[in-house]
């Protein structure tokens, strides 16, 4: 297995470094890659400390994005009220979809929005925590999970698509008016987050420890 291999088997114990943009293997000690000029790293420079702080940025806005109105709807019965808006969290529309039967759109909104928010956080942790020796699990379980985390995340916007296509599309004049919520940007902000920070995650540190534990 990989993980078991010596250290002169690694590239970056030659000194080398594969270009972060065209994929060059080059001698870090160049600076930069002879072929498209970018800088030269052996690993992502502050790779831990950039994915912990977007992280707990991601965490910080997780909270009022399923606690605060994702949409706004303001229709008849609103306005007969007084013109007052009724908002809906996420969590109260899968509610809703759900007790009115439409179990494939609930399932669907709770999986992208809820579930998967959460597990990338965890897994990220996770990956965190396993970079610095303090999580269990072989290195290929680790690589698994970070592949896994930077795919499915992008599909965590579902519920910004809906509000966007649903603000676009009913235009009832008198009748509704639905405008986004203030956890519609909390939402957007967690998923761009929590996107960066995979992003930032050097999965290489993975094997670093296995070969160099402290």
């Amino acid at each position: 297995m990989i993980e078991d291999a010596p250290p002169g088997d690694f590239a970056a114990d030659h000194g080398l470094a594969s270009c972060s943009c065209c994929g060059k293997l080059s001698p870090v000690e160049l600076g930069h890659c002879p072929r498209c000029g970018k800088r030269l790293h052996l690993r992502k420079p502050h790779s831990l400390a950039r994915t912990v702080a977007l992280l707990a940025a991601a965490i910080a806005f997780y909270i009022p994005a399923m606690s605060l109105p994702v949409m706004d709807v303001e229709g008849v019965g609103t306005a007969a009220a007084g013109g007052s808006t009724g908002g809906s969290t996420i969590i109260a529309g899968v509610i809703t979809f759900w007790k009115s039967g439409s179990y494939p759109v609930a399932i669907i909104i709770f999986t992208a929005s809820v579930l998967i928010p959460i597990l990338k956080i965890l897994a990220l942790i996770w990956l965190c925590l396993a970079a610095v020796g303090r999580a269990n699990g072989s290195t290929h379980s680790h690589a698994l999970a970070y592949h896994i985390t930077e795919l499915v995340g992008r599909w965590s916007m579902v519920d910004v698509f809906v509000v966007a296509i649903l603000v676009c599309l009913v235009r009832l004049g008198n009748l509704m008016t639905i405008t986004p919520g203030p956890a519609a940007i909390s939402f957007a902000t967690v998923v761009i987050l929590t996107m960066l920070s995979a992003m930032s995650f050097d999965p290489r540190l993975l094997w670093d420890y296995k070969r160099h534990p402290a």
